[in-house]
């Protein structure tokens, strides 16, 4: 291939830009991320709608939740793309909400969106409130997976059942009742300062909700059973009892939920279980990063010994995440493109989980003065844990091998075929013509065009083990959105928007100019034989002010032929007539394969 003209081939990426995917992008902008993802939450409730409601497209919905039971219920959210309130993963979504504000309130004022988290916060408490009508009784489930999947309705619309199941004395639910108590707790926090009444209000059903918890043991899906099948919890309550300890003792400073901690460890496993997940349904390595922070913090000497195991497990999470454990450990898998992978179906709940922890423990052992030692020996310092934590943040934003950003309405190439009923289906406002049950399926689910409602900021379930990702409505397990995968990403945003550069003494490891640099980007995609295929373009770019020779490439994960090299032993060449590329030169070369991108790197060169 001959070199071209710089000016030619940066007219040709021009080009590309229109159509191509980026395989490395420039900085994002985290700020309008951040408005976004909070605006998502706004997409997602349930009942009387404000004034001051900013997605126009949704109205009022579920007016009579409830009232079966002779209890009012309206409120809450949605959990994902179907019309169910679930109480386990909202309350989740609650508690994540409140310690993204808490951490990072400073960051979210600075771009005008404190008052929208904390709205975001209030509406799902306001429901929590009236969930919890005595000190052991809590409404964990309103209408039910089943009845509600069969039809494909609008929230404003739906005729699916809405019975509304219960946990009490006799029918325990110590996770749903743990969890709820921690979102209430947390969210105290939230409200300390601006509204001391409702936060008080808040912490006493955080209080009767962990005694319910504790004294009434029971995992939420054996008492309400249809559940277990959308939202079983696998994990149990031992998570979420010391899970509701951690956020009362944060909310109180009483030591008596400190000597829970400290004398549950053993029994319940935050002591013992290190794991590699944090989600909606195990809560383990969220508990041990809060209990490391009161072990920093000097909050119970007399606990130090426990504390450190609880700690040592967060920071076997840490390592895990960054691809450090040594011997037994377990280091979590990642797509060829760089992401964390744990399973298939919407797998980004678990990347902006383990951000937004990674951050947290960053700015705690920043602030400590001390780094991470992980099991194999290495050593991470805070930045490291941030910045591959702003790694993941940047994939799901777009940087990634195709291009796609899984942040709806961030960028240009984003999801357009949302599983999402109230998305998917014109709004009332629009075209107010009742919407049936099966009738949603047939003229609304199988639509080949992009939804007609923009849910702007909800991050979907995101791409495969492999960075494949199918944008089709039914493809369910990629495409639903979910409000704990927007939650803990909110704090993260929140805290790469006020930068990365506050630990001077760690600015060696951000990520300095490249000389000779390898962009990717995908040019074309299609399937065969039920696979799917990728075009990549590759450009090399002399970004040096001096010419470079002798440029050899290393290539990891290629598994077929690759045009523009010539391979010389182990390693590739240029096919090009002259081997020396001039400051600013840039050259292209080109593979099609089945599988995300191939590793492509300058193992050496020559400055002529």
């Amino acid at each position: 291939m001959n070199p071209q003209p710089a000016f030619l081939l940066f007219t040709l990426l021009l080009c590309l830009s229109q159509f191509a995917r980026p395989i490395l992008g420039g900085r994002h902008n985290y700020a309008e991320a951040l408005s976004k993802s909070i605006l998502f939450f706004e997409g997602q409730r349930s009942g009387y709608l404000p004034r001051n409601q900013r997605l126009s497209w949704r109205s009022n919905s579920a007016l009579h939740d409830g009232k079966l039971q002779g209890i009012d219920l309206v409120g809450g959210y949605y959990d994902a793309g179907d019309n169910v309130k679930f109480g386990l993963p909202m309350a989740f979504t609650v508690t994540m909400l409140s310690w993204s504000v808490m951490e990072y309130r400073r960051q979210m004022a600075a771009h005008g969106e404190l008052r929208h988290a904390m709205e975001a916060i209030k509406w799902g408490t306001d429901y929590f409130i009236k969930a919890h009508p005595q000190p052991y009784v809590l409404y964990g489930e309103v209408g039910d997976g089943d009845t509600d999947h069969y039809c494909w309705q609008r929230p404003e619309d739906m005729t699916s059942s809405r019975f509304a199941y219960r946990t009490d004395a006799n029918r325990p639910g110590s996770d749903l009742a743990g969890e709820t108590a921690a979102a209430m707790a947390a969210a105290s926090l939230v409200f300390h300062h601006s509204d001391p009444h409702y936060a008080n209000e808040l912490l006493i059903h955080a209080k009767q909700l962990f005694e319910f918890a504790d004294t009434y043991r029971g995992k939420y899906d054996n008492s309400i059973t249809v559940a277990r099948k959308y939202y079983q919890s696998v994990s149990g309550y031992a998570d979420e009892l010391l899970w509701a300890a951690a956020w009362l003792y944060r909310a109180t400073k009483s030591s008596d939920y400190l000597d829970y901690l400290a004398n549950n460890g053993d029994a319940l496993g935050g002591t013992t279980w290190s794991m590699t997940q944090f989600g909606w349904d195990v809560k383990y390595a969220g508990v041990q990063v809060l209990v490391s922070k009161f072990l920093m913090e000097g909050a119970s000497p007399k606990h130090v010994e426990v504390f450190r195991r609880y700690q040592g497990n967060a920071e076997k999470f840490m390592c895990s995440c960054l691809g450090k454990s040594g011997g037994g450990g377990r280091n979590v898998r990642r797509t060829p493109g760089g992401l964390l992978y744990l399973q298939h179906w919407n797998n980004l709940q678990f990347v902006t989980s383990a951000s937004f922890l990674l951050s947290i423990y960053s700015d705690l052992l920043s602030s400590s003065r001390s780094s991470l030692r992980c099991s194999s020996g290495a050593v991470a310092h805070p930045a490291e844990l941030l910045l591959f934590a702003k790694s993941q943040v940047d994939y799901i934003l777009g940087d990634n091998p195709r291009g796609t950003s899984y942040m709806v309405g961030y960028g240009m190439n984003y999801p357009r075929h949302v599983h999402h009923r109230a998305s998917s289906i014109v709004s009332t406002k629009v075209d107010p013509t009742f919407v049936s049950c099966r009738g949603g399926y047939s003229t609304w689910f199988s639509k080949k065009s992009g939804n007609p409602n923009l849910l702007v900021g909800a991050v979907v379930g995101g791409p495969d083990a492999y960075d494949n990702f199918i944008d089709d409505r039914s493809n369910y397990e990629q495409t639903e959105p979910a409000t704990y995968n927007n939650a803990p990403l909110l704090g993260v945003l929140a805290r790469l928007s006020g930068g990365i550069n506050g630990a001077p003494k760690y600015q060696h490891l951000l990520p300095g100019p490249v000389p000779i640099s390898v962009t990717q980007v995908v040019t074309k995609s299609w399937i065969a034989k039920g696979r799917a295929y990728h075009r990549y373009w590759v450009f090399i770019h002399n970004r040096t002010r001096r010419p470079a020779k002798n440029i050899r490439l290393s290539i990891g994960k290629l598994y077929g032929p690759i045009w523009g090299l010539t391979k010389v032993g182990s390693v590739y060449k240029l096919k090009t007539r002259s081997q020396t590329l001039r400051p600013g030169q840039v050259v292209h070369i080109a593979y099609i394969q089945a599988a995300g991108p191939a590793i492509i790197k300058v193992s050496s060169y020559q400055p002529a």
